[in-house]
């Protein structure tokens, strides 16, 4: 039986809608007009059409951050993929660790994204669960109510290689360098930070699962499913058809089969992703041909 972690009132969340300018070079971008609450944010998530796709001024409903979060198991890399029920698109994918960006943090998004690590990458061992470390700061512990920590080991994450054009915030340059695309079909501005996630190097089998929040009867909810763990493995060299879970420091092979991921795996034009989500099986064929 999946078990509630915690409740969050949404009423709480507030965002603004983005002015955006963009060269081949760099893009920009500013909030702009009053804050939006949840609803009013998904309101204006609706198709967008924009040329050319290296030039352009545009308002777009919101900003989102995802984190590519890279993992070493036994000397091989793998990216973690969530599954993700996305109520507002109609759809079921695997995605990047990812959320919305609220007003207070729309100048500082990495904080937005470590913060998305924090909720949604819940790592166990029998001894606790892991809490977590970027550089020198620790990260925020939403579930440590309702999971008990391990006393003393946690994982660490540290920035990867960044994207070659540089995206701003206002006049402030954005540190680590987040890849940027404007997704067409919601109107938004998505950020995707390249992270490093390291585990202990003498942790005794670690078990990852995924915790995401869903609306229920105006109330978030945050649930833990142990039948579903819904982490994924994908890893970085020739993918194939291979995916995994990791439960109890063992690698358990996971169904490809109907599988979609979602738009940050679409093929990006200048800034510009058109696709609301690419099938599994186009993806690796697109990756072999790369």
């Amino acid at each position: 039986m999946p078990r509630i972690l915690t409740r969050k009132d949404p009423s709480t969340f507030k965002t603004q809608p983005l002015h955006v300018e963009a060269t081949a070079q760099r893009l920009v971008y500013q909030p702009l007009g009053a804050p939006l609450n949840f609803s009013q944010m998904l309101e204006r998530r609706r198709p967008l059409q924009i040329a050319p796709p290296q030039h352009f001024i545009c308002e777009l409903a919101n900003l989102g951050v995802s984190v590519r979060l890279t993992l070493n198991w036994q000397g091989r890399d793998y990216w973690l993929l969530v599954r993700q029920q996305r109520q507002d698109r109609g759809d079921c994918v695997l995605k990047l660790i990812s959320g919305y960006v609220p007003s207070r943090e729309l100048h500082l998004p990495l904080h937005t994204a470590l913060q998305e690590v924090a909720e949604e990458c819940l790592v166990e061992t029998p001894r606790g669960w892991l809490g977590g470390r970027f550089g020198e700061h620790w990260l925020p512990t939403p579930h440590g109510a309702a999971l008990p920590h391990h006393a003393q080991y946690h994982y660490r994450l540290s920035p990867l290689s960044g994207a070659a054009r540089r995206v701003h915030a206002g006049d402030l340059p954005l540190l680590e360098r987040p890849q940027a695309y404007v997704h067409l079909p919601t109107a938004s501005l998505q950020l995707v930070y390249d992270l490093r996630l390291e585990l202990p190097e003498d942790l005794q089998e670690p078990s990852l699962f995924h915790s995401d929040e869903c609306l229920e009867d105006g109330v978030l909810l945050s649930r833990l499913d142990r039948l579903s763990p819904d982490l994924y493995l994908l890893p970085t060299d020739n993918p194939d058809n291979e995916l995994f879970t990791l439960q109890r420091g063992e690698l358990h092979s996971a169904a490809t089969d109907g599988v979609w991921l979602s738009e940050s795996f679409a093929a990006q034009d200048g800034w510009l992703i058109r696709e609301e989500r690419v099938r599994w099986e186009d993806w690796v064929t697109q990756r072999r041909c790369a």
